[in-house]
């Protein structure tokens, strides 16, 4: 737990979005940055628009579970990390 709660607070240090894609390319493959990209792309659509899950899943060329399971961690999971950090670039979400 100690190792992750550096990464965390090395993730903390990111100042701007050029050190969030130097710290990401160092750090990731670029497989796992498109799988954490299209996560993301997904959990923005769900936050901002009224597109269903298939509409959505077909959109980002993703399964419909997969939409689930992202909106599953934005909308019903404990931790709300998705709907921190969406509320603060979009507001409120739609839904």
């Amino acid at each position: 737990m100690k190792a992750q709660n550096k990464l965390y607070e090395a993730i903390s240090q990111i100042k701007t979005p050029t050190e969030a894609k130097n710290f990401l390319r160092d750090l990731l493959t670029p497989a796992e940055i498109s799988e954490f990209k299209t996560r993301f792309e997904i959990a923005t659509l769900l936050w901002t628009t009224n597109l269903s899950y298939t509409e959505i899943a077909k959109k980002i060329k993703t399964s419909t579970t997969t939409v689930t399971r992202v909106a599953r961690f934005l909308y019903k999971e404990k931790h709300q990390g998705y709907a921190l950090i969406l509320r603060r670039l979009h507001g409120d979400s739609k839904r």
